[in-house]
């Protein structure tokens, strides 16, 4: 049915490769749409984040004025970048929780259709590298090939390459990447605060 479609092409398997990706891409972030970025809860915490990191911006710039006040101040505005920092950490966390429940579906899409691609492309070339890769990337480049051309690719590696970069550049399109603050609050899993040990 898919191969069908780009038959006549030179390149056929990796046009339906990159074809069932882009597909795939939009499905996921639809899916993430109805359980996520549509409510109401996903937009405070976003708009939160948002806020604290603005804010944590403008308090490590601005500097005081006066060397009495400054000794004060920078013990006070100290405590207020910390209070600021943990509850941008607190929030990213919260929001990485709340992304959770879709994650398990796009995996479930994902691991179906990666299922679907395997068995259509088992031991097929789907494309050919211009270059020979690293002997760590030719397991997953030349898996389940025979022959010794590494330069042949296999479908695990073009779908992995494709759906990586086709689902982050969707996301930035359509306006649903992670707030700007949320990659420096640590997620769901947080590195610890040296300060704090």
């Amino acid at each position: 049915m898919a191969t069908a479609l780009f038959s006549h092409l030179k390149y056929s398997d990796c046009l339906t490769v990159v074809g069932i990706s882009i597909f795939t891409a939009v499905v996921c972030e639809a899916i993430s749409w109805v359980l996520i970025y549509r409510t109401s809860s996903y937009k405070s915490l976003k708009s939160t984040i948002d806020k604290a990191s603005k804010k944590l911006e403008t308090m490590k710039t601005t500097a005081p004025n006066g060397a009495a006040a400054e000794i004060y101040s920078k013990k006070s505005k100290t405590k207020k970048i910390d209070r600021v920092e943990t509850s941008l950490k607190e929030s990213s966390r919260d929001l990485s929780l709340f992304k959770l429940k879709s994650g398990g579906v796009v995996a479930v899409v994902l691991f179906m259709v990666f299922g679907f691609l395997n068995s259509l492309f088992e031991g097929k070339t789907v494309a050919k590298l211009p270059f020979v890769p690293f002997k760590i990337v030719q397991k997953m480049s030349h898996r389940g090939l025979s022959g010794d051309d590494m330069t042949d690719c296999s479908m695990a590696f073009l779908y992995f390459l494709c759906s990586i970069s086709i689902r982050t550049n969707l996301q930035k399109f359509l306006g649903f990447s992670p707030p700007r603050g949320a990659a420096a609050g640590g997620g769901l899993f947080p590195i610890p605060d040296p300060k704090s040990s």
